[in-house]
């Protein structure tokens, strides 16, 4: 079944249960809500005004289905990816809308399934109904689940009973609701004396089974009685669960230890207990792998390995009976794989829907033949009376008959012409989703690709975050500095205006001065004058004084000259005459004598 269309089963119940009136229409603040909920459990990005958008032009009433499908198709089932959200999620949310207003147990507490068990028959429902709205469940269904049920709790259904139930039931040949399977189950009528607790176990079982595609090991087909269908390799199978204790063999050290393993199509999954909560490990399961059955050593007994492409897995069993099953069931598992089948009630359920149409097709032109035949056979009786009254009359009819025989024949291979077109239809279209497949594989290894990009992205972000804290951690660091460097401009201001204060003072202390000093500026200008006026006297006496100098002078030069000329006189007398120069050096040495006292004068004068 496509992902698609068992969403849109539980979603059509989700949507009808908001239908409180029953018009087929439902408000969109209730479409919000569901809306926003189904982008929660599927994990889809939530986009609040697609909603809006989508219904712009109809703001007034609510949306029926028809107008709310291509929304859901759009913003909701289109983005949905298988393996990315959590089914079981999704189921109880629907079936927690649908339960509140269409579920009905006994309020007496005498039920004979509790909540849970039926929100797990509700999913059986919605897997095993038809393609079909309403949904309903066809007799044939009802009853491989029913036994599917018992058979789990290893008692047999009353086929007749509940062929009586259903003739009954208002339109119960034609399938059954939901609510109607559930009042039936709770009725007690098929399941009388078996304790809550049973039934809810085989409940989960047959859940697992079905819907969690947990792998089963195949029964004889007599045991559910159906009989064998006449195609190749389509049998109606009962099924066990396979899950339980085995001893596994690690690799790297080589001890036993007791793990829980459940088997799947694809994967053999083992687990620290029963409860599922800590995985240890899994097996993937693909055409390339094998079962082989080995012989008892190191103290195990019962002992078989699954050989991978990478790896061997030894384990051992409680006993030869559980490992036959085990290792049946891991080969059945190998041989879906081989087929490329995915989940195996799937397969089954096509096959016997596939069963029921050409049971059905059988049916009707089995009816037609005999209504056929019937009207021939009265046509018959009368051309047998009209012969008896007339002859030629009888060979008419009996021209009309060897006619209406051709007929049927070219009406039949006609049929079987169309029948054979049906079938290389279907070919065809299985050829078209095997393509499909390939196409979806191939967008999916894309998504992978365009995850790993957004997971690298990411990793890009979160370093640009990084830098980013650490650029704001350096900006918090100079933000300090700077309010300590505002601190310290703030304590040099207070200086500074304390330096401004005391040069106020100062400049007054200074003009202060500068008063005093003009004072005294003026004194001393008073007296300046008054030693200009002894200046002026000092002046004039001191001309009076050059005067004297001069005639001095005058005298000087005249006794110097006279002194020259003594000199001369003595030198000559005292040595003999030689060149000339002696001559004018005593001359200048008489006079160099003299030029100190000169000197001396006029300082003294001065």
């Amino acid at each position: 079944m496509d992902l698609r269309a068992e969403l849109l089963k539980s979603i059509w119940y989700a949507f009808t249960a908001l239908d409180v009136e029953k018009s087929g229409k439902v408000s969109k603040s209730q479409l919000k809500v569901l809306s926003h909920n189904l982008y929660t459990v599927l994990c889809i990005p939530h986009d609040p005004v697609a909603l809006e958008e989508h219904f712009r032009d109809d703001d007034d009433g609510p949306v029926s289905s028809q107008g709310y499908m291509p929304y859901l198709n759009k913003y909701i089932l289109d983005k949905v990816e298988e393996g990315a959200f959590v089914k079981e999620n999704f189921d109880e949310l629907c079936w927690t809308l649908t339960a509140k207003k269409n579920y009905k147990p006994d309020r007496n507490g005498n039920s004979v399934v509790s909540h849970q068990d039926a929100f797990k028959l509700w999913c059986l429902f919605n897997f095993l109904s038809e393609d079909k709205y309403p949904l309903v469940m066809v007799p044939d269904e009802v009853e491989y689940l029913l036994k599917k049920i018992c058979t789990a709790m290893n008692m047999e259904l009353n086929s007749c009973e509940l062929d009586d139930y259903l003739s009954q039931e208002p339109q119960g040949q034609e399938g059954l609701t939901v609510w109607q399977f559930l009042d039936m189950v709770n009725s007690g009528r098929f399941l009388r004396g078996i304790e809550q607790e049973a039934i809810s176990m085989a409940v989960e079982e047959v859940y697992q089974e079905v819907i969690e595609d947990v792998l089963k090991q195949a029964r004889s087909p007599h045991v559910l009685g159906y009989e064998p269908c006449p195609a190749p390799n389509l049998v109606l199978i009962s099924i066990s669960p396979v899950q339980g204790y085995l001893w596994k063999r690690g690799q790297l050290r080589r001890n036993w230890s007791e793990r829980w393993f459940m088997l799947k199509p694809s994967v053999l999954s083992y687990y620290m207990s029963e409860e599922r909560k800590e995985k240890k490990g899994s097996i993937a399961l693909d055409k390339h792998c094998c079962v082989e059955v080995l012989p008892d050593r190191d103290g195990k007994r019962c002992m078989f390995c699954v050989k991978t492409s990478s790896r061997t897995y030894e384990m051992s069993a409680s006993d030869t009976r559980q490992r036959q099953e085990w290792t049946l069931a891991i080969q059945t598992a190998i041989r879906l794989q081989a087929e490329g089948k995915k989940s195996l009630h799937k397969d089954l359920k096509q096959k016997r829907r596939e069963q029921r149409e050409q049971r059905d097709q059988r049916k009707a032109a089995k009816e037609e033949e005999t209504q056929r035949l019937k009207q021939l056979q009265e046509e018959k009786e009368r051309k047998l009376q009209e012969l008896e009254l007339l002859k030629e009359a009888q060979r008419q009819a009996e021209i009309l008959l060897q006619e209406e025989e051709q007929r049927r024949r070219q009406q039949h291979e006609e049929m079987q012409r169309t029948l054979e077109i049906q079938l290389r239809e279907a070919e065809q279209a299985r050829a078209s989703m095997q393509a499909e497949m390939v196409l979806k594989e191939a967008e999916a290894e894309r998504q992978r690709k365009r995850i790993l990009e957004l997971e690298a992205m990411q990793e890009r972000l979160q370093e640009a975050l990084q830098q980013e804290v650490k650029a704001r951690q350096d900006e918090e660091a100079v933000r300090y500095a700077q309010a300590r460097l505002l601190a310290e401009e703030e304590e040099k201001l207070k200086q500074l205006m304390k330096l401004k204060e005391e040069q106020e003072e100062y400049i007054i202390k200074t003009q202060r001065e500068k008063q005093v000093l003009k004072q005294e500026m003026e004194n001393k200008n008073k007296c300046l004058e008054e030693a200009q006026k002894q200046l002026e006297e000092v002046r004039v006496n001191r001309q009076r004084v050059d005067q004297d100098v001069m005639a001095a002078q005058r005298k000087l030069r005249q006794a110097s000259t006279n002194v020259k000329h003594w000199n001369v006189q003595m030198n000559r007398l005292m040595h003999p005459i030689g060149p000339g120069d002696k001559r004018s050096n005593v001359s200048g040495g008489v006079f160099t004598g003299y030029q100190p006292l000169l000197s001396q004068r006029d300082s003294s004068l001065k």
